[in-house]
């Protein structure tokens, strides 16, 4: 039985590279895979996968393909400060929890 990781980032985020290849790009989330502990990002960790001819593509060929990648080298990007930050959380007076930005302390919308 796999182990599900708490991924605090959710599908839509605008996260920066912080390691690897692609240190640096920006880009939103497509998907979460919190049994792997990987996210797929648009645009990161692009490869090139060569398909023999089936019913879905009757030509074959090379097709590119958006690989995850771990969820520990990308940041959420505060997008007034334009820096990447971690995800913390607040409960308000009601109990509803609310994500927030650790560096800045301003909710996540």
């Amino acid at each position: 039985m796999n182990k599900i990781f708490k991924i605090r980032l959710k599908k839509g985020d605008l996260v920066q590279v912080l390691a690897g290849k692609y240190k640096g790009k920006q880009g939103k989330i497509v998907a979460t895979h919190p049994s792997e502990n990987k996210v797929t990002v648009e645009g990161i960790n692009i490869v090139k996968k060569h398909q023999k001819p089936n019913n879905a593509h009757p030509q074959g060929g090379i097709l590119e393909i958006t690989k995850p990648i771990w969820v520990s080298k990308v940041a959420i990007v505060d997008t007034t400060a334009k820096k990447p930050s971690r995800i913390g959380y607040k409960i308000d007076k009601d109990g509803n929890k609310t994500r927030v930005f650790k560096a800045s302390g301003k909710e996540i919308k």
